[in-house]
């Protein structure tokens, strides 16, 4: 980790950075290990049949086709769990994320509920985060599948989520990179976006996000296992089939050219950074396999042409509106706002910026 793209980051007179004990203090509180984990785990799964008997699902999981939901998926089998496998379809899946997907509910025994988002409208919203100039355009995705999943959870009678995100292999992400407000979202959708939110998960009355009523617990299953990601990717392959994607949610083409082009070119940000200090910081690597890693291209190889040509095609990007996007001024979330009322004079500053472009952007 570095102050490259991370200017809230601070280094003790050890060199240690604040992520490290930032970890620390979440493996300390979250994670369990040994007898501890065992009992947990069986306190877990001896809830979710008692609260399910009568139900047809005892539980659901969010399936990508990644490493996480897989193995998650896998271990729910292990342990005699009914399952309600929901994707969220964003019109952005890799071919190999769908094939991941399949061998996980066949092979597992699971139901699958696909949730299709609207493409108009999601293109719509991310379409407005282009134009915002803003860091976070996975915010788009993220904030739809947690109030979907809401939704689904009500309308299957399910109480209880199976969460894939976990300490090990997720804790680590500076703020600076992430806003998940909704009301961002629609303070940056009002003054950017051209098709009006019908249909998008996330609802919003007078300018306002409203929360889902809570149909749900989640439950950070992973925290309670063993998780070492390099094992885990064996154990997946050789039981469900699973393949190997490259990169760290590169299921999604989208975040695969988001986080290999657009943050590392308009952004200057290296997501792998983050990701491979929170492996060493579990325990899982090394720091000088970490910098090996760091030698090898952002992007597979062969592979940026390729989604760029997909990406801007499906977005209906010309190269030229593309290359002044990714050279265009950037701004925080902050600068818009998180509501309608909060950030008027600030859109009029945006637009003198984006006005100096000789090409109008996205028109």
């Amino acid at each position: 980790m570095d102050n490259i793209a991370d200017p809230t980051i601070y280094f003790d007179d050890k060199g240690i950075c604040n992520y490290y004990y930032g970890y620390k203090e979440a493996e300390k509180n979250g994670i369990l290990t040994g007898r501890e984990a065992e009992m947990k785990i069986s306190e877990v799964v001896r809830l979710l049949k008692e609260k399910g008997r009568n139900k047809k699902y005892d539980c659901i999981i969010g399936v990508s086709g990644g490493i996480d939901s897989t193995y998650l998926s896998l271990k729910a089998k292990e342990y005699g769990l009914r399952v309600l496998c929901v994707h969220f379809d964003n019109g952005w899946n890799s071919e190999l994320a769908v094939k991941n997907i399949e061998n996980i509910v066949s092979k597992c025994g699971f139901d699958l509920y696909t949730y299709v988002i609207d493409w108009e409208e999601f293109k719509d919203i991310q379409l407005a985060y282009f134009k915002a100039g803003v860091i976070d355009i996975e915010a788009v995705t993220d904030i739809a599948i947690f109030d979907s999943l809401d939704r689904i959870c009500a309308e299957k009678n399910v109480g209880f989520i199976l969460d894939g995100r976990n300490i090990c292999t997720e804790q680590t992400l500076p703020s600076c990179w992430i806003n998940k407000n909704p009301n961002n979202l629609y303070a940056i959708h009002q003054k950017f976006g051209k098709i009006p939110l019908n249909r998008y998960p996330a609802k919003f009355k007078d300018g306002k996000y409203l929360r889902p009523r809570g149909s749900y617990e989640s439950i950070p299953l992973l925290n309670y296992l063993d998780y070492n990601k390099k094992r885990v990717k064996e154990i997946i392959a050789r039981e469900l089939g699973w393949k190997d994607y490259g990169g760290k949610h590169y299921e999604s083409v989208f975040t695969r050219f988001y986080q290999g082009h657009i943050l590392p070119e308009k952004f200057k940000v290296d997501k792998r950074k983050a990701h491979l200090s929170n492996l060493i910081f579990s325990g899982q690597l090394t720091k000088e396999e970490a910098l090996l890693e760091l030698e090898k291209p952002v992007y597979p190889e062969g592979q940026l042409e390729i989604d760029k040509t997909f990406v801007l095609k499906k977005l209906g990007f010309s190269k030229e509106e593309f290359d002044a996007y990714i050279n265009a001024p950037s701004f925080s979330h902050e600068y818009y706002g998180n509501n309608s009322d909060t950030y008027q004079t600030t859109y009029v500053k945006a637009r003198h910026f984006f006005g100096r472009i000789k090409r109008k952007l996205f028109s």
